[in-house]
């Protein structure tokens, strides 16, 4: 065998057989180098990107110091919900508050690996962004419950990548600030689910008007299929869409083994029964106490604590109403045939317990228990018979009733024009509600003195006349004013302030506001007790008779103003004060000779028996020992110790104050009556003459007493003494063509335009 000869360089590497590479084998390899270059850069781009976007989100602090909109909600004296104010309608409530059947069905719905995930699942991610780059837009979800958790508190609801990413990052966050229990207490609380429910707590009371601790495996079904869409899964709107969504829930439960099939079975074809839906348009319907909620809302609350708080803050507003008594007055007011106002208070603390402006707050926002100037007619004449008893002046003394025309032609008449009773006591004319007695009254007090009493008691109004005509009531008062000013006749004496809010509760519990009674020494206990006692006549046999409430000592009075334009009963039993005013706001009669008695008294009557039946009150008002009064049965005629056949009635008295000696017109001695120290005397006003004196005053024993008399040369055997009263101050008179309401100083359409302003200012309305 022969061999050739070989150079070295023909083992060199340069000359070594080289293998062809596949083809395909390159394409792979340059994919392979594209891909990494690709992926280098996209990493790059993620790295930057996810810094921009993690730089723009909130921080961690920004998290943990994360407020949500929470309801808040005002309640009545007794913890009884009045009603809510939200932009949100959200209360939160606590995880373990929550049926358990709820947080299954949730977590059965949105994510039931909630408690194995860190917050994101990423496969699931994945392949959400592959389906959404294949779509060129965000098509798919796959968002846990802490991703919707973080969209839900930071993010909107916008549809795109960016988006998922920064709900992705925040997630993130969130379970690494938070366990997994407050995770899905946050949750729970914060997912919208349709008619204006936010949270579990309020979706719970408007779908079932339960509790979310009480809802059953179907109405949780029901309640976590809502999430998805809740518009289209409501059972208000659809029943068989959301009968759908409740099956699809509960099949999921049963899969995961959290329900039996007993269970399953046994709930899925149930329809648990639904509340009744209440039309609430937006946040700023009242639909508890509207005139109240109203008054408290712009008196105290947005002035004090702003709108965002108010709105969105969770407060716990804890009030002084009564809300079974704020129903019953709202029923009765709005069966009303004119418009009017019911406005209760504790006289002894100032509590408001009812209020009501109007018979419909949607149709007017005029609040005439707060806003309604109007005359209070012979409703004010107390105060003029109080003034009277500071100066020293009893119920017993006496007064005419006969007809006064005064210089200027002013000549104010009774409601029987054409009637007068002559010499009566100041007890009758007051129960009696005499128009000339009252005004003589007031020419003895003095119009200062009167206007400084009504001052002291709670009068505040700048609508005070300073004429003779304020003893017929022309000044214009609000209903609550005159609420006052009776609570100081109850209460023995102190002018109270009305106050409507007696804690605020922040979120936290933590007490941001208190308050309580405030009370001010106003007049005398022994006026005080005196005149509750002349105005307790009234309602035994003066005009206000019919209001006597059975087994409870009751005072109080009518009004009337001129023409029947306004009808008034203000008075109280032990406890409780209460004033009903009606009258049309355009100032038209009420027709029919609507008085006080006819057409306010009633309404008065029905609360009242309504309120001493829910309420544990006295049957009879205390008397402070500082009063220094003593009970007296009295003759209502002549004021002397009753007699047997004497028209009686028992009367408080100062001590030491009361007749000795018995009514000698009814069987006493009319010597003793002329002896007697304390025997009453008639009170002759400035206005009176001589001539006056003598045609009205009474005649002796066994003569007609009721008819004026002409007692000329008897005056010397009379045993009521008379007294000429000074003129204390310079007399002023009204006009005799004036006319009350000529210049009306609230109108009902400048309230209405003041109550959309407010909503202005506080952002409540655009």
């Amino acid at each position: 065998m022969s061999y050739a000869t070989r150079n070295d360089k023909d083992f060199s590497l340069e000359h070594k057989t080289k293998k062809k590479k596949s083809f395909v084998f390159s394409i792979f390899s340059s994919l392979l180098l594209l891909a990494a270059v690709i992926g280098a850069v996209v990493a790059v781009a993620m790295i930057f990107f996810l810094k921009d976007i993690t730089n723009t989100l909130p921080s961690y602090q920004d998290m943990l110091d994360h407020q949500p909109s929470l309801a808040t909600t005002i309640y009545d004296r007794n913890g009884k919900v009045v009603t809510q104010l939200f932009q949100e309608n959200r209360t939160w409530v606590k995880l373990d508050a929550i049926s358990p059947w709820m947080v299954k069905a949730i977590l059965a719905a949105e994510d039931d690996s909630f408690y194995d995930h860190s917050g994101i699942r990423p496969v699931a991610i994945v392949r959400a962004i592959i389906v959404d780059i294949f779509h060129m837009g965000a098509k798919q979800g796959a968002s846990t419950i802490t991703q919707q958790l973080a969209r839900n508190l930071f993010l909107s609801n916008e549809k795109t990548i960016i988006r998922k990413a920064k709900e992705a990052v925040l997630a993130l966050r969130l379970e690494r600030i938070y366990t997994k229990d407050q995770l899905l207490e946050m949750y729970l609380n914060t997912i919208y689910m349709g008619h204006g429910a936010y949270g579990v707590e309020a979706a719970a009371k408007t779908y079932f008007a339960k509790a979310p601790k009480n809802l059953t495996i179907d109405e949780s079904a029901i309640l976590a299929g809502l999430v998805a869409a809740p518009e289209k899964y409501s059972p208000f709107r659809s029943g068989k869409s959301s009968q759908t969504r409740k099956a699809y829930v509960m099949c999921r439960m049963l899969d995961l083994d959290w329900i039996s099939k007993d269970d399953y079975d046994s709930y899925l074809n149930k329809n648990p029964a639904l509340a009744k839906r209440t039309a609430r348009t937006n946040s700023i319907s009242l639909e508890g106490a509207p005139y109240f909620v109203s008054y408290i809302l712009f008196k105290q609350l947005l002035p004090n604590y702003g709108t965002d708080k108010i709105y969105r803050g969770g407060l716990k507003v804890h009030t002084t109403l009564d809300i079974d008594l704020q129903k019953k007055a709202e029923e009765i007011v709005s069966k009303m045939p004119h418009e009017g106002a019911l406005i209760a208070l504790d006289p002894n603390t100032g509590e408001i317990l009812a209020m009501v402006g109007g018979r419909d707050f949607d149709k007017s926002k005029f609040n005439r228990a707060t806003q309604a100037y109007r005359q209070p007619g012979s409703s004010f004449k107390p105060i003029v018979y109080a003034t009277a008893l500071e100066q020293g002046y009893r119920g017993v003394d006496h007064i005419l009733d006969a007809p006064l025309l005064f210089p200027n032609g002013w000549s104010p008449s009774n409601y029987t024009s054409n009637k007068y009773d002559g010499e009566i006591t100041l007890l009758t004319a007051l129960a009696k509600s005499i128009n000339t007695s009252a005004v003589r009254l007031a020419q003895i007090d003095g119009v200062g003195r009167i206007a400084d009493l009504a001052r002291r008691i709670g009068i505040t109004t700048p609508y005070l006349p300073d004429d003779l005509s304020v003893a017929l009531g022309t000044a214009s008062v609000t209903p609550l004013e005159m609420s006052i000013a009776y609570s100081t006749f109850a209460n023995n004496g102190y002018k109270v302030e009305p106050y409507a809010v007696k804690e605020i509760l922040s979120q936290r519990g933590e007490s941001l506001e208190q308050n309580g009674p405030k009370l001010t020494s106003a007049i005398s206990p022994t006026t005080a007790v005196s005149i509750r006692s002349m105005l307790e006549q009234v309602t035994g046999w003066g005009t206000g008779a019919r209001a006597k409430i059975p087994n409870y000592e009751t005072f109080g009075k009518t009004g009337t103003t001129n023409d029947w334009t306004d009808a008034w009963f203000v008075g109280g039993v032990p406890g409780l004060v209460v004033v009903v005013y009606i009258g049309n706001d355009n100032h038209k009669p009420l027709g029919g000779r609507s008085t006080g008695a006819v057409a306010a008294l009633p309404v008065w009557k029905e609360f009242v028996s309504y309120a001493v039946s829910k309420m544990n009150l006295p049957s009879s008002f205390s008397i402070p020992g500082d009063a220094e009064v003593e009970a007296v049965r009295v003759c209502k005629t002549t004021g002397f110790i009753a007699a047997e056949g004497c028209p009686a009635t028992t009367l408080l008295m100062a001590q030491g104050r009361a007749p000795t000696s018995i009514c000698p017109w009814h069987g006493g001695s009319l010597s003793a009556a002329r002896a007697d120290d304390n025997a009453p005397q008639l009170l002759l006003a400035p206005i009176d003459d001589e001539a006056t004196s003598n045609k009205y005053a009474m005649k002796l024993a066994g003569e007609d007493l009721t008819q004026p008399q002409d007692n000329s040369g008897q005056t010397d055997s009379a045993p009521i003494p008379q007294k000429k009263a000074p003129e204390k101050e310079p007399v002023k008179l009204p006009s005799s063509s004036a006319d009350p309401y000529k210049k009306d100083p609230s109108q009902q359409t400048d309230m209405e335009a003041k109550y959309q302003e407010l909503l202005r200012k506080y952002n409540i309305i655009e």
